[in-house]
């Protein structure tokens, strides 16, 4: 397995696609090789070929990972997480973060090894924002 890099995502408003471009940036800032995916066009079975995962989604519902794509997605790929640096972001418009602490928990619970707590940001990203994105990637690339 090489040390490429996947940023997948899912997005209805833009809000965590603008995150995942900014977590791409990071990666390439870093010199490492990525590549960014929606969630509708990653096919799971190339999952084995990514060292590293950036895997985007926002709050949903009542604090839960969008449904009817990503979730499936994610269970998909959830015995595979054993071994590679993830890293997680989304945005939310309501709660306390509930829904990334719970996808933390769970990507732990698979094996898999957080780089550092998920990003989570208000409705649209602010400069602020942005720039974590970006640096979540530089993270992501030396882990």
């Amino acid at each position: 397995m090489s040390d490429k890099i996947a940023v997948i995502y899912w997005s209805a408003t833009g809000n965590t696609e603008l995150m995942a471009q900014n977590v791409e940036k990071g990666i390439k800032n870093s010199g490492a090789e990525v590549d960014t995916f929606s969630v509708s066009n990653f096919n799971t079975s190339d999952i084995d070929n990514y060292s590293k995962l950036a895997l985007g989604c926002p709050a949903m519902g009542a604090e839960v990972l969008e449904e009817s794509e990503f979730q499936p997605f994610y269970d998909s790929i959830r015995d595979k997480l054993s071994n590679k640096k993830i890293a997680l972001f989304g945005s939310y418009d309501w709660g306390d973060g509930e829904w990334m602490r719970t996808w933390q928990e769970d990507v732990k619970s698979a094996g898999g090894s957080l780089i550092k707590d998920g990003l989570i940001t208000n409705l649209t990203p602010d400069d602020n924002a942005i720039n974590e994105c970006i640096k979540l990637g530089e993270e992501l690339a030396k882990a």
